[in-house]
């Protein structure tokens, strides 16, 4: 049985589940392959960076990958986006476009989301069973 972690008897780590010594993907850019299109991608790894995400943005140029995360909302953001919400091996699980002030349901075996503004993701041939590849600086 699955306790909540609040007290005594404690059934996952602490930290979100990672285990000790396990290194925390870096925050930075990259390039986003999908299909033949190559698209700037900022990489939001760390807690912070993840919180912050887009909001108060006026826009994005290219799109911005949440690792781990399996949700998203557009609460304060001042544009709609398009949202991917892929698994472990980045394929595309289902596409939104989410206006501003919503709340996206997590989705079943996502581990990572795509964003970007809205209408982008279709340009990019983004749509459930595709696959994208994330290109780190310096490799």
């Amino acid at each position: 049985m699955f306790r909540s972690g609040a007290g005594r008897g404690r059934d996952f780590p602490r930290g979100g589940g990672r285990v000790r010594g396990q290194r925390r993907p870096p925050d930075g850019e990259a390039v986003l392959v999908a299909g033949d299109a190559r698209v700037p991608l900022e990489i939001a790894a760390s807690p912070r960076a993840r919180a912050r995400g887009l909001l108060g943005r006026r826009g994005i140029v290219g799109a911005m990958l949440l690792e781990p995360a399996c949700s998203v909302h557009t609460f304060r953001m001042r544009f709609p986006i398009d949202v991917a919400y892929l698994d472990r091996d980045f394929t595309v699980l289902a596409v939104r476009t989410m206006p501003p002030g919503r709340l996206g349901l997590p989705r079943f075996r996502a581990r990572r989301v795509l964003e970007a503004e809205a209408g982008v993701m279709a340009g990019w041939g983004l749509a459930p069973g595709a696959r994208v590849r994330v290109e780190r600086a310096g490799r």
